[in-house]
């Protein structure tokens, strides 16, 4: 009998030791890179927890004895993190303390709960041997064997259980895994896996009592104690879990306040400067329209019969009128400030990218657009500035590579669909189940927001945004709606 609780204590410590392994290799990254760092932790954790089993004081613990398991316990965790893990990370507190509330949670609520299940089977085989159905003593002896053995059986694989989902709950909601987290939002997430493990701890101390040198469990003399223990344990794993989850809606929320703040300001240095802009451009091109016919007038009186010397003066007429031809506006796409920023950006983009192509010539709007020109302005402003990022870091990289970006519009029925392809060096990360990139800025509570915000407009126009990438090319669609939205949100009957 000693045999078999010994071997199942093996087992689930092997099974604890690769459920370690999976839970800090989510968050953290590994020293070695081969699928030893993984091998190397759950062996060393089951080497450590079976020297601390077979090393502890054997007969009932006082506080102190509960106090120095818990610490060792902690202890033992954290020197797997930092040897085998790049684990100088306020996260990593979290996932030692959690692991060890997870972990001795379920195993006080498996202990608890099947506590009564093992008084079961034994009322069970007594009613039996009663009945004349264990007839010998050997088999009523197998049958007591049997029974403890299955409800041990039983009990593991509920701990294992409760472990293993636990963790794998953790790992799939807490979806920004490379976030910098503070020391206020480290107390958030770790204060729950804390009350665990202090309930755990006072569990250990307080369960057994001794009245006449015979030991007695607390739920034996409290039979309610029996539901209240577990109950009280369940809704502290709950509390871990789902305090993951909120502090991951917070994150999200944080984040989309952000890209709002910056999607407001963007619209309204647009509608700022749109009135500013189309009347600068108009001017320039009343001033060069005249200039050109002064220059033409000028030019002919000049070459006139008689005229000489004039050569060096009709060349520097001809030098103005080339220098003129560069105030034409390069983009016209039937939208004044569309034109506008795409020539902004452009002259911006060919000062840092050396050799830059951007076409737009199949970029087009239609005479009756009923979405607003700063929505449009925001998504093609954002579009542009990434795919101008993309391809300056391309150029960083490989001088001799060839820098694009091309955009192009088409319009389906009342849908308006918006493309921006550029060319990239190749590399794109994404967040384990995150829906954008992850940007490699410093800054990354403040940048990373430019498909967020495209995103976000083109929902105003009950749109959406997409994006892939073949080859080396970066391709982004936005499809809206062409419908006015009014400032009250509800859309026009047009």
């Amino acid at each position: 009998m000693y045999k078999t609780a010994d071997v199942l204590y093996a087992v689930l410590t092997v099974f604890q030791g690769y459920c370690l392994q999976y839970f800090l290799g989510s968050f953290l990254e590994r020293r070695m890179k081969s699928r030893w760092n993984g091998l190397c932790v759950a062996a060393l954790y089951v080497i450590l927890r079976m020297a601390v089993k077979w090393g502890s004081p054997s007969g009932y613990e006082d506080y102190k004895v509960a106090v120095g398991a818990l610490a060792i316990s902690l202890c033992m965790l954290s020197l797997l993190a930092i040897c085998f893990y790049k684990a100088f990370r306020p996260v990593t507190v979290f996932l030692v303390v959690s692991f060890q509330a997870i972990l001795d949670i379920s195993r006080y609520a498996a202990a608890i709960l099947l506590n009564a299940v093992d008084g079961w089977v034994l009322d069970i085989i007594n009613w039996c041997s009663w009945k004349g159905m264990l007839a010998s003593e050997k088999a009523f002896g197998m049958a007591i064997k049997a029974g403890v053995a299955g409800t041990q059986l039983l009990q593991y694989a509920a701990i294992a259980l409760l472990l293993y989902f636990s963790l794998k709950k953790i790992v799939w909601d807490f979806h920004e895994k490379e976030y910098s987290i503070n020391r206020t939002e480290l107390l958030f997430i770790l204060t729950p896996a804390a009350v665990g493990l202090m309930i755990c701890m006072l569990l250990r101390i307080i369960m057994i009592t001794v009245e006449d040198s015979v030991p007695q469990m607390l739920y034996d003399r409290y039979p309610v104690l029996v539901v209240v223990i577990p109950a009280i344990l369940l809704l502290s794993l709950l509390s871990i879990l789902y305090g993951v989850k909120l502090f991951q809606n917070m994150i999200h929320w944080n984040r989309e306040k952000s890209g709002r703040i910056v999607l407001e300001k963007q619209i309204s240095s647009l509608q700022e400067h749109m009135e500013e802009m189309e009347r600068i451009y108009s001017g320039i091109r009343g001033m060069k329209h005249d200039m050109k016919n002064t220059l033409a007038v000028i030019q002919r009186l000049s070459a006139g019969d008689g005229a000489e010397g004039n050569g060096e003066l009709q060349a520097y007429l001809s030098e103005m009128n080339r220098s003129l031809e560069k105030l034409e506006v390069r983009f016209k796409t039937g939208n004044t400030v569309v034109d506008t920023l795409l020539n902004m950006k452009y002259h911006e983009a060919v000062r840092d990218v050396p050799g830059l192509k951007m076409d737009a010539d199949k970029l087009l709007f239609p005479q009756g657009l009923e979405i607003h020109s700063y929505d449009i302005g925001v998504i093609l402003g954002n579009a542009m500035d990434n795919a101008i990022e993309a391809c300056r870091k391309l150029k960083a990289k490989e001088p001799e590579a060839g820098a694009f970006i091309r955009l192009s519009s088409l319009q389906k029925g009342n849908l308006l669909i918006l493309k921006v392809d550029n060319s990239f060096d190749g590399r794109l990360v994404r967040r384990r189940q995150g829906e954008f990139p992850i940007t490699d800025k410093e800054d990354k509570k403040s940048h990373g927001l430019g498909l967020a915000n495209i995103k976000s407009t083109a929902e105003k126009y009950q749109g959406t945004m997409d994006f892939r990438v073949r080859d080396r090319v970066f391709i982004l669609s936005v499809m809206m709606k062409n419908e006015r939205r009014n400032e009250d949100g509800f859309w026009s009957d047009k």
